[in-house]
């Protein structure tokens, strides 16, 4: 049990049934009535974010939730297969499962899973991921740095604006929270 004058980002707890996470937590006293914790909450079944008030009294159900890395190994049809990195165990999920992960997902890689109870409630890719250009238009002579963006798709079948200097084969980096282009890689 915590008190909501104990959440800090990352911390899980267990309310209403669900699993949440704290994202951000400002502490706040009101006069002469009890302080409260406006949160920044994530359920970490649905993936939904909402804010919620506190009173810094109250006890909070602390949710145990393991993170484990897992190893992508491959896809068959909508079924990919990814293998728990301490125990060799295979699990497999849907795409309904990881969401909008998948686009980000290369084989070989490593994702975090989040399993509360034995079940998984999150898949957490890194922040960010070099992929190669497959697709994208070629530069015009003239075109600079700062000169505009057009459409890349990279490995994985993501499609993400790049700078117009960007060709393929390039490696690009994409940071997977905004899907938005980080830099050219050197490869």
């Amino acid at each position: 049990m915590v008190t909501p004058n104990d959440f800090r980002p990352g911390l899980t707890i267990e309310l209403d049934g669900r699993v949440l996470q704290v994202l951000s937590a400002d502490h706040h006293k009101q006069g002469r009535g009890d302080a409260i914790v406006r949160t920044k909450l994530k359920d970490l079944r649905t993936g939904d974010t909402f804010q919620k008030t506190f009173r810094s009294n109250e006890s909070i159900e602390t949710a145990h939730v393991e993170r484990r890395d897992f190893q992508y190994l491959y896809t068959t049809g909508d079924t990919y297969v990814f293998m728990d990195m301490e125990t060799y165990e295979q699990r497999e999920l849907d795409r309904e499962t990881l969401g909008e992960n998948v686009r980000w997902l290369k084989e070989g890689e490593t994702v975090q899973f989040a399993l509360y109870e034995g079940t998984i409630v999150d898949i957490e890719v890194g922040n960010t991921v070099d992929r190669r250009v497959e697709q994208t238009d070629p530069g015009l002579r003239g075109d600079t740095a700062q000169g505009g963006d057009k459409p890349a798709t990279i490995e994985g079948g993501a499609v993400v604006r790049v700078p117009l200097f960007v060709q393929i084969g390039d490696m690009i980096r994409v940071d997977t929270r905004s899907g938005e282009y980080v830099s050219r890689v050197d490869s």
